[in-house]
């Protein structure tokens, strides 16, 4: 869970919704399979992503560890979110032929542990981007 105070600290917290911050997120995530296509590294997409993401002023974290609390224990990094946006929204790269269930209940308990209500499923290596996009909705 990114605790209370981690949110507070968030340098610039905009007020744009889930959807705002979800809209924003794919146009740049377009633009990028344009110029790229599939086939680049997970990495690669990951790299670019945030680099174009540094040029909308909306704060974000990149492979930021997320503790698991379990009972009396605290492990530290329970997971590594691959990007934050504005503490809202949780999107996960990929570039694998295909996407499995795995992938869909991975993000699902991403967004349990850290109480957001959207993540992004994104699979880079596609021919159509539409195809490789998938929005993961937490039901609190």
């Amino acid at each position: 869970m990114i605790s209370r105070s981690d949110r507070k600290e968030a340098k610039n917290a905009t007020k744009m919704s889930e959807n705002e911050i979800a809209t924003k997120a794919l146009d740049i995530c377009f633009k990028i399979h344009r110029q790229y296509g599939p086939g680049l590294f997970e990495s690669v997409y990951e790299e670019i992503f945030c680099y174009e993401w540094m040029k909308t002023n909306i704060p974000f974290v990149r492979q930021y560890p997320i503790p698991l609390f379990h009972e009396a224990i605290k492990l530290e990094v329970g997971f590594r979110a691959d990007v934050i946006l504005d503490n809202k929204v949780i999107v996960e790269l990929k570039s694998i032929e295909a996407l499995a269930d795995i992938h869909f209940k991975q993000v699902l308990t991403y967004l349990m542990l850290t109480d957001l209500k959207l993540g992004l499923l994104i699979n880079f290596n596609v021919v159509y981007l539409k195809d490789g996009i998938h929005r993961i909705a937490n039901k609190l």
